[in-house]
């Protein structure tokens, strides 16, 4: 049988009326204001959960870390706070002596402060002079900043103004001892105690800008040192 032309099926064309509708575009302020929203939500996701950026403002951890240092923090190495909860994430692990914390001012929690931590969970902790001993053991410290007098009158003084650690004290569970590198000049825990683990923010571990503000220029030597 033969097929005549009439007798395939040619698809008909839509009317104009008939055609689906063209989806709008976006208005250029919508889309500015939606890459606005996502960009502080990830923000301060960020800086709840992982990093945060603390200025220095005193010279309690020279020369470790100068005032006007900018650095970051690692919330999330021992576990981030979750806002308005008393839930800690659990973290990659806890404090280790001679890691360099933020954390909450056990005397004023408004104020954020930052130390070297001494002492962990459990140790003994004493102070002679610029001698710290944990454990019985004389701690060695490249890192501190060393006063004017003779090392002598230092390390075998009898004298000790501090509420803490003249006499070997035993680090409460779930607390830390810490002290500033300049010790000279650090209201640590030899005069206010010990920071509760759970006031710990995290981790000091990078400089990402360092201004002196007496001389005013920038310190672009530091920027980008990793704080071990």
């Amino acid at each position: 049988m033969d097929v005549r032309e009439t007798d395939i099926t040619k698809p008909e064309t839509l009317a104009a009326d008939q055609a689906p509708p063209a989806r709008k575009r976006k208005s250029v302020v919508r889309e500015y204001a939606e890459a606005i929203f996502i960009a502080i939500l990830l923000a301060l996701v960020i800086r709840t959960l992982i990093i945060q950026a603390f200025t220095i403002p005193s010279g309690s951890m020279m020369d470790t870390l100068l005032v006007g240092d900018y650095i970051l923090v690692n919330k999330f190495l021992y576990g981030p706070e979750l806002p308005l909860t008393d839930y800690r994430l659990p973290g990659l692990r806890q404090p280790h002596r001679g890691d360099i914390i933020v954390f909450k001012y056990p005397q004023d929690e408004k104020r954020d402060f930052i130390k070297r931590i001494i002492g962990t969970p459990g140790d003994t902790v004493q102070v002679r002079g610029d001698q710290v001993f944990v454990n019985g053991n004389a701690l060695v410290e490249p890192y501190t900043r060393k006063t004017d007098a003779p090392l002598a009158d230092r390390s075998h003084s009898t004298y000790c103004g501090y509420a803490y650690a003249c006499e070997p004290t035993v680090v409460p569970a779930d607390s830390y001892f810490v002290m500033g590198d300049n010790r000279n000049n650090s209201q640590d825990s030899r005069y206010w105690g010990f920071v509760r683990r759970e006031k710990i923010k995290g981790k000091a571990f990078l400089i990402y800008w360092s201004w002196d503000g007496d001389r005013h220029w920038l310190r672009w030597w530091r920027l980008g040192r990793y704080i071990p």
